[in-house]
């Protein structure tokens, strides 16, 4: 009798189990769904003046982030340069010397309005031989050439047959490059921040905090720096903290149009 009690109290037991999985069925635990990661802006950063020497090219390396690369033709370290910091991953410009309205010195061959359209044209031609992996073009002072909308007509004809685009370095208010890349249907960006006017780091940091609020604000900002050690070690500092807060670093090539 005792047995027969314990084996309806067992079995009743096993109908209420079964019952309860069948009316509450156990839940699988939710996988944790993690936001889409939205950017708060795209920051390109190009640095100008590389080629008179290598001495920063293993600082360069360190940065992980895109960086945009302006490299001067005909000096000592052009071509390798371009190649060095192409196969580390960077994005490779010709920085284009043109003339300037004040009286500095010039780089060989700089790109004036006095020539005519095939010297020009030739000029350019010929530093995009003397460097290697070349996307675009910035220009190198050019005060004088950028306002000069003829001057500026014969240099995107070239670039435009190469299927380049170009960064206005944006040295003067009345540059015409935006006008002269319109008309020549030109791929074209402009920059917004110099980040190193002064080569002092607390200086170059608060002008990369205006790059960023820029970009912010505008969805994209470009920024222009220089071959400095400076200049890199701040960004080294400073790009990772830029993305852990939303932020994405682009080529130069990503924001022209």
């Amino acid at each position: 009798m005792k047995d027969r009690r314990n084996y309806i109290l067992a079995l009743t037991a096993f109908i209420i189990v079964v019952a309860a999985i069948i009316v509450f069925p156990l839940k699988k635990p939710k996988k944790e769904v993690k936001p889409p990661k939205v950017s708060l802006g795209r920051i390109a950063i190009v640095l100008d003046d590389w080629g008179y020497s290598l001495n920063n090219v293993s600082l360069i390396s360190q940065i992980k982030s895109p960086l945009t690369v302006a490299v001067l033709p005909d000096l000592a370290y052009s071509k390798k340069v371009s190649r060095d910091l192409h196969n580390r991953g960077f994005e490779v410009m010709l920085h284009l010397p043109m003339e300037p309205k004040e009286k500095y010195a010039m780089e060989k061959n700089t790109i004036r309005i006095s020539m005519d359209e095939k010297q020009i044209r030739g000029i350019v031609a010929r530093d995009l031989s003397l460097l290697d992996n070349v996307k675009g073009v910035n220009n190198h002072m050019g005060s004088m050439a950028t306002s000069d909308l003829r001057t500026m007509g014969a240099v995107f004809k070239e670039l435009k047959k190469r299927k380049l685009f170009f960064l206005d370095s944006y040295v003067i208010a009345d540059s015409r490059c935006r006008e002269a890349a319109k008309m020549c249907g030109l791929r074209f960006a402009k920059r917004d921040i110099f980040i190193d006017n002064r080569n002092e780091p607390s200086y170059i940091k608060q002008q990369l905090y205006k790059l960023k609020a820029k970009a912010r604000k505008n969805g994209y900002a470009i920024g222009i720096g220089h071959d400095h050690r400076n200049t890199l070690q701040v960004l080294k500092e400073e790009m990772p903290n830029f993305e852990r807060e939303g932020y994405r670093f682009v080529f130069v090539s990503e924001l022209a149009e």
